[in-house]
């Protein structure tokens, strides 16, 4: 049983999911750093939200802990970095609340358009000033979009709907997207911030970002522009803002998100054009659900030792990729282990080569898993997608992975290869059937095929009448049963390999008794 520390407040249902997969869950809210210090060391997972701080320091106190969940989307309070040195995986929710953000997005746009929240308070002090919040329509305006990711995409989405014609700006987006969601791509803000009546903004906080609306930006915008913000705080530079609205350059805005939080006070506090919200985008029972939900769902794949597809510390892999990438990843990972077994654990390098169909996607992730189970068979600490490719760095161990287009009779094939010293073990690997069955298909350049059992022996020896006979008359004189077999061949040796699956360990004694009755120069016994 995996024991999971829950610091802030998740969905019921959330916690439910945890507990039916067999983890105990203990809540614990409000700790201090110096409490979460003393408790973490006995968790093997944590999910916290935005307010618990999970530092080097945690990392370091928390010896069992395996994944940390973030329910929510970003995970600025993690430190990753030392996660990462931990072996330890962080993961977030990243799609729970697209929705509620850009619900958000236009709830703020309207406001700041039709002057609603301004309104509200005029009616409420017993007031009734038609003339003086007249606003502005969003039908066939321009709205800019800036960053067109999940969220910036259900903008445009909403938008068509108020037949706004939208344009936007994103360095690290294909035209493909653009052209996808009906925004037509600006390569710089420059050409694109004069054509803009709304600007709304959906980037994450980066050195990039923060600060990249200033004065040359404000300079450039078309005069009564309305400004968005239900990012990250920041990305408008606060005083340029509030300048923009008095000269009247900027007609309003809205604004959810604040560098610093909570956010008392501002220069955008004192301007009834900007509506401020305390950081409300996810604040809704639906997101809060969501959040809930797929969190402890990754959370439960971290404990199982499986690939969690929101970790923020694995190697980001497309959907589409992901989607053939998958049933690879364990078959990676067994490959590893049979390659460090046939090494004796003393690999230096290892290159991984893809072919086939599989081969027009990014693989670096099965290159990761062969590490996974390199590494898992000679080390005590937690080796996972995480830190792989840390250790081997570490150990200096040097990783390649090239995807070819050379022709195979296998529709995909992955070939791995480890170097130790002047020697160089190979194996190879296919998947077959729905169930995504592993096949070795190479072991030492023999070509062969058979499903790996728990226990594989294998035997390589001069090709002539009898040899099998005498080794199977041994194996069976010790009670060893072989359940299945395959003999390997290859052109340019008149040599065999046999590889086998059996019932039981083979010791050092019977091995060597099978070696010296068929001339074997080398053979190995693996356990997966």
């Amino acid at each position: 049983m995996s024991k999971v520390l829950v610091t802030e407040k998740i969905s019921d249902t959330g916690i439910e999911i945890l507990r039916e997969a067999g983890h105990q869950v203990d809540i614990i809210f409000d700790l201090s750093p110096d409490e979460l210090l003393t408790t973490i060391p006995e968790y093997d997972a944590l999910i916290v939200r935005s307010a618990t701080q999970v530092t080097r320091e945690v990392f370091q106190a928390a010896s069992n802990l395996k994944v940390v969940g973030r329910a929510g989307v970003g995970v600025d309070n993690v430190d990753v970095e030392a996660a990462t040195e931990h072996g330890v995986i962080v993961c977030n929710a990243p799609t729970s609340n697209v929705i509620s953000a850009a619900e958000q997005t236009f709830a703020l746009m309207l406001s700041a358009a039709r002057r609603t929240p301004q309104a509200n308070a005029s009616m409420k002090q017993g007031l009734w000033e038609r003339n003086k919040f007249s606003g502005n329509e969003l039908y066939q305006k321009t709205l800019a979009i800036f960053g067109i990711g999940r969220i910036g995409g259900l903008v445009a989405a909403r938008a068509r709907s108020f037949e706004m014609k939208c344009i936007g700006y994103d360095p690290y987006a294909t035209q493909e997207r653009a052209d996808e969601i009906g925004v037509t791509l600006y390569e710089s803000m420059d050409e694109l911030l004069p054509l803009a009546d709304f600007i709304t903004v959906h980037m994450p906080a980066t050195k990039e970002t923060i600060g990249m609306f200033g004065p040359h930006e404000f300079e450039l915008m078309k005069e009564g522009v309305y400004l968005i913000n239900a990012a990250r705080g920041g990305i408008f530079d606060v005083d340029t803002l509030a300048e923009a609205v008095r000269s009247g350059k900027v007609a309003g805005a809205g604004i959810d998100v604040y560098e610093e939080e909570p956010c008392t006070e501002s220069p955008m506090h004192e301007l009834e054009q900007i509506i401020l919200t305390p950081h409300l985008g996810a604040s809704t029972e639906e997101a809060q659900l969501r959040a809930g939900i797929q969190t402890a769902e990754f959370v439960n794949l971290g404990l199982e030792g499986k690939m969690v597809p929101t970790a923020v510390n694995v190697p980001l892999v497309p959907d589409d990729a992901m989607t053939a990438v998958q049933p690879f990843i364990e078959a990676a990972q067994t490959a590893g282990q049979f390659l460090s077994q046939l090494a004796d654990g003393a690999v230096e390098s290892l290159t991984v080569r893809v072919f086939g169909d599989l081969a027009k996607n990014d693989c670096s992730l099965i290159g990761s898993a062969a590490l996974r189970g390199i590494f898992a068979q000679f080390t005590d600490a937690p080796v996972n997608f995480v830190n792989a490719n840390y250790l081997a760095e570490q150990r200096g161990v040097k990783v390649r992975v090239e995807n070819s287009d050379q022709r195979t009779e296998y529709a995909s094939k992955v070939s791995f290869e480890a170097r130790s010293g002047a020697e160089t073990y190979e194996v190879a690997i296919t998947t077959f059937g729905s169930h995504d069955t592993m096949r070795i298909i190479s072991v030492m350049g023999f070509m062969l095929d058979l499903v790996p059992g728990k226990y594989v022996y294998i035997v390589s020896y001069q090709d002539r009448p009898g040899q099998l006979g005498r080794m199977g008359t041994i194996l069976g004189d010790a009670g060893v049963n072989i359940s299945t077999m395959q003999i390997g061949i290859r052109e340019d040796s008149d040599r065999v390999l046999v590889m086998m699956n059996v019932d039981d360990p083979i010791d050092a004694d019977l091995r060597a008794r099978v070696d010296e009755a068929v001339g074997s120069e080398r053979g190995w016994f693996i356990q997966l």
